[in-house]
């Protein structure tokens, strides 16, 4: 028997990076550890708290869940009234402890530590630029740049060296930072990535990637950080915004609702599931079909395909079971079983699909060789006809702004006519949402987000993020090579 990776059961975009940070609380690493726990779906490669007592800050990073990485003795040793963490899937530099958040770093300011979501793309370009002048990175990580760029800068307070650096560097960054007594929240001039501010009972302010960790930990939201806001959560409770940045026009990326955000939140404004199933309506509308069951590809395709059952009249059911408990390997039989992948997360009810005219709704089609293999075990649990419907236009672009997706020459609406996909997939029928569609559904006037994996329009233009992966290959063999470790024992400075 062999032992493989399970690895999503879709081919598409991996979810991205999550933030949280609390100040002013006694129990603030507790706070954020679960704050981490609501956003483990933005992340699930690391996870890492950094705490700050007002004179050292103590971090811990593992590799895997929330609940893999802490114990309550590791909990214990996370001390202050200040904390921050992060949970992590790689978009610049590649999977080890290493590359895990919040990176800390000590310098004449003090010890700081940093978490980032987002993407930025002229890393390669600042690094090679800074590793000429004599620095030296121990990670392959784009943020350990800004690091770099807050080290060198000569301004006499964190916040001020903070924004200098930022102002040299370009792409998607939500962050949260933290000094021995303060915290600071920045969101990029774009806003590419969703940042808000929450409020606990007793006042003390909590920062998120999404609005759904202030639900666990029972804080109000408050506001999102703006596009180009600096907020300085202070040492005696004071909140300061700034607006360091040149002003430029919002771009908030439009997948966070197709995808990656959970439903339960609210992001850019707006309530995820009621976007989505918003989504599947207008799908309905624009490619209506004659079927018998609407079927969800669990999970993220579930409120778009309730709003095309509604809005189509189809009746909507759960012909698709995931298995939620498959681990992270699993061991498969020697003598190999077609679609192995695919059926140890997906299986198809044959007593609900035999003998009707199934639509399955899913958010995105990337590659498209799941959906071929769904389509494929949706025939044989006897469907009559099995009609595929997307609840976003045809994906022809990779991101360079914080996700982590195929290159474009991996992404088959980038060299495929739709006719052609559907071929692919093995469907009777297949039709995406427009990009119309969606602006309707969401409520977005043109230009309002970032839709560049849809149309290959960048709002901020690629530096070399393009080469970048190859190069951070290479960092990473020769990290690998030395043996670089973290000390996965709290630190102590």
């Amino acid at each position: 028997m062999n032992a493989r990776a399970a690895g999503p059961a879709r081919d598409g975009f991996r979810d991205e990076c999550g933030v949280a940070a609390v100040h002013g609380h006694p129990e603030a690493a507790h706070l954020v550890y679960l704050a981490l726990y609501a956003l483990q779906h933005r992340g699930q490669e690391s996870a890492g708290i950094a705490a700050a007592d007002g004179k050292r800050i103590r971090r811990f990073v593992g590799m895997g869940h929330v609940a893999e990485v802490f114990t309550p003795e590791i909990m214990s040793g996370l001390t202050g009234n200040t904390a921050i963490g992060h949970v992590r899937y790689g978009t610049a530099g590649w999977s080890t402890l290493e590359n895990a958040q919040p990176l800390r770093m000590l310098h004449r300011r003090g010890p700081v530590a940093l978490a980032h979501n987002g993407n930025l793309v002229n890393a390669l370009t600042l690094r090679t630029e800074l590793e000429r002048e004599g620095s030296i990175f121990r990670t392959n990580s784009d943020t350990e740049v800004i690091f770099h760029l807050v080290a060198r800068s000569r301004q006499e307070t964190l916040e001020d060296a903070l924004a200098e650096a930022l102002n040299k560097v370009s792409g998607a960054f939500s962050l949260v930072v933290a000094g021995t007594d303060r915290v600071i929240a920045v969101r990029d001039p774009h806003g590419f990535r969703p940042l808000s501010l929450g409020r606990l009972d007793g006042g003390a302010p909590v920062i998120a990637s999404e609005t759904c960790a202030f639900d666990l930990i029972g804080a109000r939201f408050e506001r999102d950080i703006a596009p180009g806001e600096m907020l300085l959560l202070g040492p005696n409770g004071e909140e300061t915004s700034f607006q360091p940045f040149p002003r430029t026009d919002p771009h908030p990326c439009l997948f966070e609702y197709v995808y990656f955000a959970r439903p339960d939140s609210y992001v850019f404004g707006r309530p995820v599931g009621s976007v989505r199933r918003a989504l599947g309506a207008e799908l309905a509308r624009e490619q209506p079909v004659e079927a018998d069951l609407v079927v969800p590809v669990p999970d993220s395709g579930v409120p778009a395909a309730i709003g095309f059952a509604q809005e189509s009249g189809v009746p909507f059911d759960f012909g698709l079971v995931r298995n939620h408990y498959v681990g992270r390997t699993f061991i498969e039989p020697a003598q190999s079983i077609r679609h192995f992948g695919v059926k140890v997360k997906l299986n198809p009810v044959r007593a609900l699909i035999a003998g009707r005219r199934v639509v399955l709704v899913d958010d995105s089609l990337v590659r498209g060789t799941t959906m071929a293999k769904i389509v494929h075990m949706v025939r044989q649990a006897g469907a009559l006809e099995v009609h595929v419907r997307i609840s976003c236009p045809p994906t022809i672009s990779p991101c360079y702004y914080g996700i982590d997706t195929p290159t474009r020459k991996e992404l088959i609406a980038s060299s495929k006519s739709v006719e052609e996909i559907r071929r692919f997939i093995g469907a009777d029928s297949l039709g995406y949402l427009s990009l119309e569609g969606m602006r309707r559904a969401v409520g977005s006037e043109e230009d309002e987000h970032c839709v560049a994996c849809w149309t290959a329009d960048y709002p901020v233009p690629i530096a070399d993020s393009a080469e970048m992966k190859d190069r951070m290959r290479l960092i990473d063999a020769t990290l690998e090579e030395l043996g670089a470790g973290i000390n996965r024992e709290p630190e102590k400075r």
